[in-house]
């Protein structure tokens, strides 16, 4: 065993934990198919959200961690359940009116609203699959449509027409009584209207794979389960397609926890162990709901990716994945500068800290080099001050802190000072409030002006920290109580970066001119 897979096999990185979990359940031994199967569930009945986005980067830091501990071979599914009937017309959507007449028929046989595509299932697939293609995730991507229709479901199908009543006995005791009486694991697509009935069976032959039931007008048909004719009730098909693909794990949100044991104990009547399973807490919106897909609340990835790059949604993704935790925009500074933090550091670190280190999780061998000279949130307090309106305002301000950066040499930093400018523009503009200083805050902020307007030595961050840090020494106690004083006089915030570091970037004189704005009432 390397030193490194000895010090893998000791993290407590959650990552490692599952991989861990993963190998024990197989006894270390590669299965019989020849590789370990990770596998992530998509519903595309609404557009792809961040949430969706989170299941499939976890699963691929798990698997990465796994890759270290273990030769045996692994791939990774991304599952589309687009044969599902379309419930409610999404409120997110175009022309959503016109969608109307298509419900409970399969989302890939619903027509694309954003017409683009075959289909609306067609389309929502498309948009996930053009996003995790751009981060560069390594995935094959599974159609429930292809998966029926190809056959490739067939047996499992078979084998639960056979196992119909030990599966039904399964479901029957986690429903109420109500709902017991119409209940079947087959959801027939009718061939008449082509929605997906939820109908009960009249009969369920094992030998000839069939299913007969009324059609919504009365009629009584009998059809075969195979051929994409005949799909699984939500729950059965979960384990179902673990027997099918030979799943050895997936994670899942935590309204799905109290379902994992129907899940398992279907998987292994089909004929198959049932895989780990790992689940997370649930994302919430600024308001504390849980984000949902159809309701289109909490943040889209493209709304992510116009304010922050990609590696920043992975370092948000990584943090806590069992507590739940707020998915708004105003996160996205804090995860910024957090993910780049991370990066700093990993290069000094041993090998045990680097396999605790998010960034590890999120590159895998390939960790990149930081050049965020300027943290996000320094950016965002420099647009704000100096009215940028593009980045190459804010570059005017990084060349003078920083001589030898250039968009050219520091990409993320050039990228950045566009995203905040934007980030600035949309969040923090129309909600900054400037107040007037009190009279021992205007006393120390004169005193701080006059130090400024004097200053004879260089910008340097921390001696001008130290000047600041004088000022507010003889006058405040607790100290932050003067460090919130200049940001909510000069900034309009209620926190703000190192404030020496900031005059630094900003200037020394433009700092001077700045106070005596505020001192002058023409803050805002």
């Amino acid at each position: 065993m390397s030193d490194l897979v000895e010090t893998a096999m000791k993290s407590k990185a959650w990552p490692f934990e599952e991989a861990r979990r993963i190998l024990k359940r197989l006894n270390g031994k590669t299965p019989e198919k020849g590789y370990i199967l990770f596998e992530t569930g998509y519903g595309p009945s609404g557009l792809p959200h961040i949430g969706t986005f989170g299941e499939v980067a976890r699963t691929t830091m798990i698997r990465r961690a796994f890759q270290v501990i273990s030769d045996i071979p692994t791939r990774l599914i991304c599952f589309s359940d687009d044969m599902d009937g379309m419930r409610k017309v999404p409120g997110n959507v175009p022309n959503p009116d016109a969608l109307a007449a298509h419900l409970q028929r399969p989302l890939s046989a619903v027509p694309d609203p954003f017409g683009k595509y075959d289909s609306f299932g067609d389309h929502n697939n498309a948009m996930l699959r053009r996003f995790l293609d751009t981060f560069g995730f390594e995935y094959e991507f599974y159609s429930a449509t292809e998966f029926y229709k190809s056959g490739q479901f067939d047996a499992v199908l078979l084998r639960a027409v056979e196992k119909y009543d030990e599966i039904m006995a399964v479901m029957l005791a986690s429903l109420r009584e109500e709902r017991r009486a119409t209940y079947s694991i087959f959801l027939p697509i009718s061939q008449k209207t082509g929605r997906v009935l939820y109908v009960p069976m009249k009969s369920v032959d094992a030998v000839a794979g069939t299913i007969t039931f009324d059609d919504e007008d009365g009629e009584e048909v009998t059809m075969p389960v195979t051929g994409g004719q005949v799909k699984l009730q939500w729950k059965p098909d979960f384990g179902a397609r673990w027997a099918a693909l030979g799943v050895d794990f997936e994670m899942y949100g935590k309204d799905h926890s109290t379902n994992t044991p129907i899940y398992d104990k279907i998987c292994r009547i089909l004929g198959a162990p049932a895989p780990s399973h790992f689940v997370y807490e649930m994302f919430l919106d600024e308001n504390g709901e849980k984000i949902s897909k159809s309701s289109g609340n909490g943040i889209s990835i493209d709304e992510w990716l116009s304010y922050a790059g990609a590696e920043s949604l992975s370092y948000y993704m990584y943090q806590k994945p069992k507590t739940a935790k707020r998915l708004f925009f105003d996160v996205i500074p804090k995860a910024v500068d957090e993910y780049h933090q991370q990066l700093r550091a990993y290069a000094g670190q041993d090998a045990k800290a680097r396999l605790a280190n998010p960034v590890f999780h999120i590159h895998g061998d390939n960790v990149p080099t930081s050049n965020m000279v300027v943290p996000f949130a320094m950016l965002l307090n420099l647009a704000s001050v100096s009215g940028a309106k593009d980045k190459e305002t804010l570059w005017g301000y990084i060349r003078r802190y920083a001589p030898d950066a250039t968009p050219q040499t520091h990409p993320d930093l050039d990228a950045a000072a566009g995203f905040a400018v934007k980030y600035f523009e949309d969040f923090v503009a129309p909600t900054r409030v400037f107040r007037a200083p009190s009279d021992l805050e205007r006393e120390a902020l004169g005193e701080l002006r006059g130090l400024l307007a004097n200053w004879d030595g260089q910008s340097d961050g921390d001696a001008l920290q130290s000047v600041v840090f004088s000022v507010g020494r003889e006058r405040f106690d607790p100290m932050r109580d003067w460090f919130k004083a200049l940001y909510q006089v000069l900034l309009g915030a209620d926190q703000g970066p190192r404030f020496g570091s900031f005059i630094a970037l900003y200037g020394v004189q433009e700092t001077v001119v700045l106070i005596d704005k505020a001192l002058a009432g023409e803050m805002g």
